[in-house]
């Protein structure tokens, strides 16, 4: 088992399950944030919900953690492998054969800037600022303020917008890969392949860009 993880094939299966890992969470986690538009107290509720659960946050975190390292482990290694395979160097501009390797660099310069747009999303968000209030006679954390406060920032409000269109465009093409990454290689199969990918990312990118944009121009 050990062997075949470590093998081409095998990195690619991991590369795949961790990509789906996180596609599942990014769906769930957009969806959750949509209760911004139905009030503050139903985003807050949500919020508390989430941290209240201690095992499974505590879960969520371990296996996101593990997955995203995988994922960015096993990335680096097969783009240094194909590199190598293929020669660190090109006399002219890639064709269409040689266009993967053009589209793997921009796929690994949107991952490290996802990476960051994470980190500092936790940053701001999961150890910002803390306010309080209560809903349902619960004490919880104001989240609903925070998120409020940060998207109407202008220039954090632009980056957050731009490092979604990055993972708009990871996602259209990571979505497609996971499933060619477990064997969905036939013509007949692509089409479909192709146009789930680009329908996820629209509907994912699009609900959390809706988000601080909603904020930006309608919420003061």
């Amino acid at each position: 088992m050990l062997q075949f993880l470590k093998s081409t094939v095998g990195r690619k299966y991991l590369m795949g399950l961790t990509g789906l890992v996180w596609m599942g969470f990014i769906f769930g986690h957009m969806a959750g944030n949509m209760l911004i538009f139905v009030s503050a107290d139903a985003f807050n509720a949500y919020g508390h919900a989430i941290v209240s659960n201690k095992l499974l946050l505590y879960g969520t975190e371990a296996v996101l953690s593990a997955a995203i390292l995988v994922h960015i482990v096993t990335a680096i290694s097969l783009t240094i492998e194909n590199r190598k395979s293929k020669g660190s160097r090109y006399a002219v501009a890639p064709n269409k054969q040689k266009a993967p390797v053009l589209a793997s660099r921009f796929m690994a310069a949107q991952g490290s800037a996802i990476l960051a747009f994470i980190i500092i999303h936790l940053i701001t968000f999961k150890y910002g600022q803390y306010y309080e209030t209560t809903v349902n006679g619960v004490v919880m954390r104001d989240l609903h303020k925070l998120v409020v406060e940060s998207f109407q920032v202008p220039a954090y409000t632009v980056w957050y917008l731009v490092a979604l269109v990055l993972l708009f465009f990871h996602l259209s093409h990571g979505a497609a890969s996971i499933f060619q990454s477990f064997g969905f290689l036939e013509r007949k199969m692509q089409s479909g392949i192709k146009k789930f990918a680009w329908a996820y990312a629209i509907v994912v990118a699009g609900g959390f860009i809706s988000q601080p944009l909603y904020v930006f121009f309608f919420y003061r």
